[in-house]
């Protein structure tokens, strides 16, 4: 499949000026079972007072690789180590409250272990963070229910497209051919 590669606005804050861009790394994390891992977030900050919900991810540090970013954010945020599977994509998108233009490089990855989490003393103090474990039509109900603030509304623009890409990459490319069992 090909990948995805999305452009998006800021509709929640006015446009004043973009001073800095930020590479992202973030992943579509699944089981066999088809649950998928996502981080819950309580906000209360210059966005506003929100509860979310996000794929896992974070900035890539200088000198590191797009998937040893990957690796060590889901290490951190869900304490996973993961297979990846696929790049879905890129999903470019703008907090224009913080001027910060946002390259979010989407992976696709399923999980090979859990175990101990390594939250920074922000991601505790200041997001709360805690792990949500969701099958899809769970995670497009909470990503909907979030929409309801403005960051929650930016949020879901960007993830629900990539969630319901993975989801047929899933079925798809990642499932055995249904229909060699009907034959």
């Amino acid at each position: 499949m090909k990948e995805l590669n999305l452009q998006l606005k800021d509709t929640e804050w006015p446009l004043e000026y973009i001073d800095h861009d930020r590479k992202i790394v973030r992943a579509i994390v699944f089981d066999d079972q088809e649950n998928y891992y996502f981080v819950r977030a309580k906000r209360d900050d210059d966005f506003g007072k929100a509860t979310l919900i996000e794929t896992s991810g974070g900035g890539v540090e200088a000198g590191e690789d797009l998937e040893t970013a990957l690796k060590r954010e889901l290490k951190e945020e869900l304490g996973a180590e993961v297979e990846i599977m696929h790049k879905i994509g890129i999903v470019s998108d703008y907090y224009n409250l913080i001027h910060r233009h946002n390259i979010n490089n989407y992976y696709l990855c399923r999980v090979k272990s859990f175990g101990t989490k390594h939250l920074t003393q922000q991601e505790i103090d200041n997001f709360h963070l805690s792990t949500l474990k969701l099958n899809y039509e769970e995670a497009v109900a909470e990503y909907e229910k979030c929409a309801a603030t403005k960051i929650g509304k930016l949020i879901a623009a960007r993830e629900l497209p990539v969630l319901k890409y993975a989801k047929k990459l899933i079925d798809e490319d990642l499932k055995p051919n249904r229909r060699s069992k009907e034959i």
